[in-house]
This record gives C-alpha cells, sequence and structure tokens, in this order.
C-alpha cells in the first residue's frame, strides 16, 4: 500500500521529470541547431557534405529515446497507481454531478453541495453524474476525474493540511459551466463530527439562498430578476406563467403545489421559452426542507433580505474573482471595510482622494472606467445592465462586511 501523501509527490515527481526532460531535450536541440548553423553554413563549406551513414548515431538516437520514455512510462505508471491504490480506512462519499453544481452524499446520508472532510483521514469519492459529463477537478489534490451518467468512478486523497481548496468542473457541459465551483473544506475531526451530525444547520435559521445553493437550484435560477437557464425565483408567488404541457400551452398561476411539483417533477410543466433540462428532485430533498423552501419561496416564512440577494449578485456576476470578501488582494480592491474607506483614484489622468459611500459604489458598478483606483488596472468591465435596486442591494452587502 501506497503512503497517504505519496500520491500528490509522485504525480508531481512525474510532471516535473516530464517538463525536466523536454527543457534539457529543447535546449540540447537548440544548442545543436545554432552550432552546425555556424559550423556548416555555406562559406566554410560551399560543397554540401554527402553523409551515408554512421551506426554510433543510428545507436545512440535508438537506445537514449527508449531509455527516455521508458523512465517516463514508469514514473507514470507509479503515479497512477498511487493514484488509484485507496487505503481500506477510507471515508466514502458520494459525488454527484449535475448542471450546474457538486452534490456530496456523506455517509450518514448528509448533503451538502460543499465537501467537509478530516484532517489526516484518507477520503474516497464514489464519482457519478445526473445528467451529462462532468469533470471532477480538484487541482491541490492533483484530482480529475470524469463524472459520467450511469456510471461511478472514483478518487481518493488524503487531507493533510487544513484549509479550503478549490473544487472545479474540467469538462464543458453547458452554458453555466464556469459556475460549476465548490470548495473542499479541510477541518479538524471534532468540526467534521459536528457538521455530520447537522448541528452546524440547527445553529442558524435557513434562508432561502442557502437553500437554493444546497441543492444547486442557484446555478440556473436567479433571485434577482435576472434570466439564467431557468426562470427567476424572486416575486414567484401568485406569478401568472404560461406553461407547456402534452404540447399545448396552458396559463397557470404559482401557487404551492405547483412550486412543489416543479421541484420534484419539473418534466411534466415546461415552462414556456425554457428548456427541459432541469432534473427531478423526487426523492433528492427531504420534506421538511422541501416544506421550508417552498414556504420561504411563497414568503411564508421570511422575506430575502437585501443583504442576502446582494450576496447573490456579487456571486452570480462573478465579482469575488477579483474582489475579496475577507481583507486579501485578489486583482482589485477587497470589499471587506470597503464603505466609507478613504481611497486614492486616478480620474482624468489627475489623483484625488474618495469616500466609497453609496454613489461612489454606484458609478463605480456601473462605470468602473472612470475612477481607477490606484495602484490598481483598469480591468472591470461596466455592469451598467444591473438595476438601481440590484446596486442597491450589492451596496448594503458591501455595507455588511464591516
Amino acid at each position: 500500500m501506497y503512503p497517504l501523501v505519496s500520491a500528490v509527490n509522485k504525480v508531481d515527481f512525474a510532471f516535473i521529470l516530464i517538463y525536466s526532460i523536454a527543457a534539457v531535450v529543447l535546449l540540447g536541440i537548440t544548442f545543436a541547431m545554432v552550432y552546425f548553423l555556424f559550423k556548416y553554413n555555406k562559406k566554410r563549406h560551399p560543397e554540401p557534405a554527402d553523409i551515408k551513414g554512421n551506426l554510433l548515431a543510428e545507436v545512440l538516437w535508438t537506445v537514449i529515446p527508449t531509455i527516455i520514455f521508458m523512465g517516463m512510462f514508469f514514473v507514470g505508471w507509479d503515479s497512477f497507481v498511487a493514484l488509484r491504490s485507496v487505503p481500506k480506512n477510507a471515508i466514502e462519499i458520494n459525488v454527484e454531478g449535475k448542471m450546474w453544481s457538486w452534490k456530496f452524499t456523506y455517509p450518514n446520508g448528509k448533503v451538502d453541495k460543499e465537501l467537509y472532510v478530516p484532517i489526516n483521514k484518507p477520503v474516497k469519492l464514489n464519482i457519478t453524474s445526473a445528467d451529462v459529463i462532468h469533470s471532477f477537478y480538484v487541482p491541490a489534490y492533483r484530482i480529475k476525474i470524469d463524472a459520467v451518467p450511469g456510471l461511478t468512478t472514483y478518487a481518493w486523497f488524503n487531507p493533510n493540511k487544513k484549509g479550503d481548496y478549490d473544487i472545479l468542473c474540467a469538462e464543458y457541459c453547458g452554458v453555466r459551466h464556469a459556475y460549476m465551483l465548490s470548495k473542499v473544506h479541510v477541518v479538524d475531526e471534532e468540526e467534521y463530527a459536528k457538521f455530520i451530525s447537522g448541528e452546524k444547520e440547527k445553529t442558524a435559521n435557513v434562508t432561502l439562498p442557502e437553500l437554493l445553493d444546497k441543492y444547486g437550484c442557484s446555478d440556473c435560477h436567479s433571485l434577482n430578476g435576472e434570466v439564467l437557464v431557468g426562470p427567476p425565483l424572486n416575486d414567484i408567488k401568485g406569478r401568472k406563467t404560461i406553461v407547456i404541457i402534452d404540447g399545448k400551452e396552458k396559463e397557470i398561476v404559482a401557487d404551492e403545489k405547483y412550486i412543489k411539483d416543479s421541484i420534484l417533477y419539473p418534466g411534466k410543466e415546461i415552462v414556456k421559452d425554457f428548456e427541459n433540462i432541469m432534473p427531478p428532485y423526487d426523492g433528492e430533498i427531504p420534506e421538511n426542507e422541501l416544506n421550508t423552501l417552498v414556504d420561504l419561496m411563497l414568503n411564508k416564512k421570511q422575506e430575502i433580505s437585501n443583504i442576502e440577494v446582494g450576496k447573490k449578485l456579487i456571486d452570480d456576476e462573478g465579482c469575488t474573482g477579483c474582489h475579496s470578501t475577507d481583507g486579501s488582494i485578489i486583482a482589485a480592491p477587497s470589499f471587506k471595510n470597503l464603505y466609507n474607506a478613504k481611497k486614492q483614484v486616478i480620474k482624468d489622468g489627475k489623483e484625488y482622494t474618495v469616500t466609497a459611500d453609496e454613489e461612489y459604489i454606484y458609478v463605480s458598478t456601473k462605470y468602473p472606467e472612470r475612477e481607477i483606483v490606484k495602484g490598481f488596472d483598469p480591468i472591470m468591465p461596466p455592469f451598467d445592465y444591473l438595476t438601481d435596486e440590484q446596486i442597491k442591494a450589492i451596496t448594503e452587502y458591501i455595507k455588511s462586511l464591516k
């Protein structure tokens, strides 16, 4: 059995070896080319030489590439075996990819959109897909394996360092492919036990965005009125909608029964002008969570706060790709402590000090090229299509990051 940390090391060694050999070959060929260019140029050798053969050269360029190839093959095979040799004591977690999110089912039946694992415990992932081919990709653990409908593949890793690590889809799977993101959270055993037992969920009132995120609904449906792959879910209570039933159009009113049926059996009534690509959630969502989800959508329990809408907007629009929410610098100023902060900006070639208030956030969102924060590149695209209400929600969220 391979040591738990060896799989990543062996993969890294295979890549380093291949890149090193490629670099040596590149330098060798380049040096030889330049050498022959000067040594055997036309001025020195006006008459080309006729080389009939060289046994030593023939042997060398047969034996040396063979040794190189076999060496790379052995190292690659060794790393492959390490990646496929799962320790017997590994925790097994089921992974399902669907357009456009990941679902993780834990040994006790708990379901979550993100992967939580205890530190220093090997983890085996049983991977499949509910619709099309996806590719489960965790760069930190050198995992990249296809999720195929009707087939279960597997991968394993040993989380030997606490932290959060990116999960991506490495196979183009449709229009929201770029949003098929998640995280591996490596935590201590006590925190993992609390997560598995559900104590984390009991400590807070669940919100609509949290439930939608948990079951991947927010990958296709927005809460701000924006049309994504599916109809928006804001103000759905009592909404009149044209649906297709058995090839015929029918107007319905979005009530509790319709919303439940649309979640459990989405293929029965397809909203006009949208594709029938939503998977059925019958048996996927516990009844208590389904009822909570419907109640929240009908505003029976709580209204969606502007802060929640703003957070969802920022995530949907990809703002956190450049702006962090924890104070760290990525490619632009962090949203944390941004509101009412003093900023040095460049406007019309001159430097000014401004206060990041509501007006500043509004202008910076719609017309970011007008005032460039000093020290940062003007790479932000304009978001002039956002409504005033949407920018107000974004501002409320930024205010909350104090």
